[in-house]
């Protein structure tokens, strides 16, 4: 068995073997996906990278929160937060 991991499972040497010959055989490269660059966009335009730092209460609250509404990650979540705040501008 091998060591290495895919998606944190352990690939064995004949998924590995197999993979090998389906290479060897040749992919008709018009069925292949076409190549994604970059992130996917998360609005209008490109994104900017706005660092922030909350404490631990309230990096919890924000988990919470986004596995109780279904939202994937954290990123996501601080987004809908902020969208919800600034829709409310005096």
């Amino acid at each position: 068995m091998s060591e290495h991991l895919l998606r944190g499972k352990p690939v064995t040497d004949e998924q590995i073997r197999a993979w090998a010959d389906e290479a060897e055989a040749g992919y008709d490269l018009a069925k292949l996906p076409k190549p994604r660059r970059g992130r996917p966009p998360v609005g209008e335009g490109p994104g900017v990278v706005v660092p922030v730092r909350l404490d631990a209460a309230t990096l919890a609250a924000l988990t919470a929160r986004a596995e109780a509404e279904g939202i994937a990650t954290r990123s996501d979540a601080i987004r809908a937060a902020v969208r919800e705040w600034a829709a409310h501008v005096a």
